[in-house]
């Protein structure tokens, strides 16, 4: 003989009290449910923290920020001295008839356009053109594109070392009849993290709306 069907979690209110039928979930039930919001509140959490970079991700492919250069008053000037900020760093020379003005230029419009977060980026301009670029004048051209820049240089040897650690080429052409000669260079712009890691590479094509909304997710998530 068959058992009649027990369902504990309905109860089947009389009639003459009403015609409705209450549904009372078991215990453990409210457990599993508030095991599956947290979880759906952790994952939204997390989707909300998730960082998207419209720039090129380069993080962990470049050593940290190290360095000993000079700026002015031959003041030296480390990596250390950045610590905590975003650093911006640029490889050019005064000199420059076009590139090195027109990126500065767009670095110093970008970091204008950050609002509060501009406080926590630098630019590091670094001149490869150590014999006529002085670490005064470095300095001096720095600073004319924005007070968040910084220019510094070093001895030859110093320049090459810290060229090949970031991989960047460059090389100066024949002096012309004038004297005068231009340094072909990378155009490339390191973006470093306020622990000194690498994290973005800036081209010249990228858009400035781009530029600033990684350096501002950047500067948020420091």
């Amino acid at each position: 003989m068959s058992r009649p069907l027990r369902l504990p979690s309905v109860c089947l209110v009389p009639s003459n009290l009403s015609h409705r039928v209450i549904f009372r979930p078991h215990p453990r039930a409210f457990h599993v449910l508030s095991a599956l919001v947290l979880a759906a509140l952790l994952s939204a959490t997390g989707c909300a923290r998730r960082q998207t970079w419209q720039l090129t991700d380069i993080n962990g492919n470049l050593p940290d920020l190290k360095f000993t250069l000079a700026t002015a008053g031959n003041a030296r000037l480390t990596a250390a001295d950045f610590r905590g900020q975003i650093v911006l760093l640029y490889f050019g020379y005064v000199h420059c008839p076009d590139v090195c003005p027109m990126t500065m230029a767009r670095l110093g419009g970008i970091v204008g356009k950050l609002g509060p977060e501009a406080a926590k980026v630098r630019i590091l301009f670094v001149s490869v053109d150590p014999k006529r670029d002085t670490p005064a004048l470095t300095e001096t051209y720095a600073r004319a594109f924005s007070p968040a820049a910084t220019g510094a240089t070093g001895s030859p040897a110093e320049i090459e070392r810290l060229a090949r650690r970031y991989r960047v080429a460059y090389q100066a052409e024949p002096v012309d009849g004038s004297g005068n000669y231009e340094v072909m260079h990378s155009k490339a712009v390191y973006v470093f993290d306020g622990s000194g890691h690498v994290r973005l590479l800036i081209d010249d094509t990228d858009k400035p709306d781009a530029v600033v909304h990684d350096l501002r997710q950047l500067a948020q998530s420091s």
